[in-house]
């Protein structure tokens, strides 16, 4: 299984959780085929099992903890 860090087709407030119909934050894409979208909920308490099944998961939690840039701000 590889985690992808850096998709090249970043999720979108579009993509849902096929489990509950969250905003998407994982893609796994299954090693069979397919892929299946969770929420950062779901996605974490289906980790187990999906690295099983997983060729990939794209992980974008890192999002939700993410601090926006204020724009006309620069960092120091």
């Amino acid at each position: 299984m590889t985690t992808v860090l850096t998709p090249a087709s970043p999720l979108t407030a579009a993509d849902r959780c096929d489990r509950c119909g969250a905003q998407a934050y994982l893609r796994v894409v299954l090693s069979s085929g397919g892929e299946l979208l969770f929420c950062a909920h779901h996605g974490r308490k289906f980790e187990p099992e999906l690295k099983k099944i997983a060729a990939e998961i794209q992980d974008e939690t890192d999002r939700l903890t993410a601090v926006p840039a204020v724009p006309g701000e620069e960092e120091h």
